[in-house]
């Protein structure tokens, strides 16, 4: 039997008792699901929970509403920082699966936009289904700042020159999820409107799996990414301390943006 919809701040989270699968859902449409402190705070402790659930063999991850997935951290969220060269306060390190000691496998089931601080999801999942509609791309060049956590995640997903071309192009350019399959970012292209349907039809076969297989199986597959990946962010508090510009100047940026975007 499936439970009903539990709120969890920004989250919904309903399971199925019956398949073992578990949705987990971003939502927040009218801010197009970006990520407050609160709700960040919640994806963190939700993941730790789902570690002890043991009728939970597998989770689909998605966004309310069909405008976005993600689009990363609220632009509305206040961060203060230590003032310190060697520290900086990643307010979105904990929201994913793996960051949270979860090994219970986790399916991405894109629809609408998927952006910035959204990688930091996606990373930590263990495939991404997506919608024809659904689009990538990462803002942060054109609003001055550094993107570094998000493309050294997804640069273990994608070839080096679509992660680069994505984070240097800014919002001039979104990937298709067309273009998305071709690079290997996503793994399917459901029909229109049924990408959460397909990922948890995935969710429910691998669920059916013996759990230690399954999740051993998971941790195999991070462990071969696992050392480049630690390695890399180890120098992403760096870049961004010296290449970010001002908050205020930020600011100015994102409130002059452009809506034009070339689609690829």
């Amino acid at each position: 039997m499936s439970n009903p919809e539990t709120p969890v701040s920004g989250l919904n989270l309903s399971t199925d008792k019956d398949t073992g699968v578990a949705v987990l859902t971003l939502d927040r449409p009218r801010k197009l699901n970006a990520i407050d402190l609160a709700t960040a705070a919640e994806l963190a402790a939700t993941w730790r929970e789902l570690r002890f659930d043991d009728t939970v063999r597998a989770i689909v991850l998605t966004g309310a509403g069909g405008r976005a997935f993600c689009t990363g951290l609220d632009r509305t969220a206040t961060v203060p920082q230590p003032n310190s060269p060697y520290m900086v306060d990643d307010p979105l390190e904990r929201i994913g699966p793996k960051a949270n000691d979860l090994w219970k496998p986790v399916i991405a089931a894109v629809n609408g936009m998927a952006c910035g601080g959204a990688f930091y999801l996606l990373t930590e999942s263990e495939f991404v289904v997506a919608d024809p509609a659904a689009t990538f791309f990462d803002p942060h060049t054109t609003y001055g700042m550094v993107s570094a956590y998000e493309t050294m995640g997804m640069a273990q997903r994608m070839p080096y020159g679509e992660i680069a071309r994505m984070a240097l192009m800014g919002t001039a350019e979104r990937v298709s999820a067309a273009r998305a399959y071709e690079i290997g970012l996503v793994s399917e292209v459901t029909a229109p409107g049924g990408v959460l349907e397909a990922a948890v039809e995935c969710a429910r076969v691998i669920a059916s799996y013996p759990p230690e297989g399954v999740q051993g199986t998971v941790r195999a597959v991070w462990a071969a990414k696992e050392a480049a990946r630690a390695h890399a962010l180890a120098y992403a508090p760096h870049l961004v301390r010296l290449g970010n510009l001002p908050g205020d100047r930020q600011a100015e940026l994102f409130a002059a943006r452009t809506p034009d975007f070339r689609l690829r």
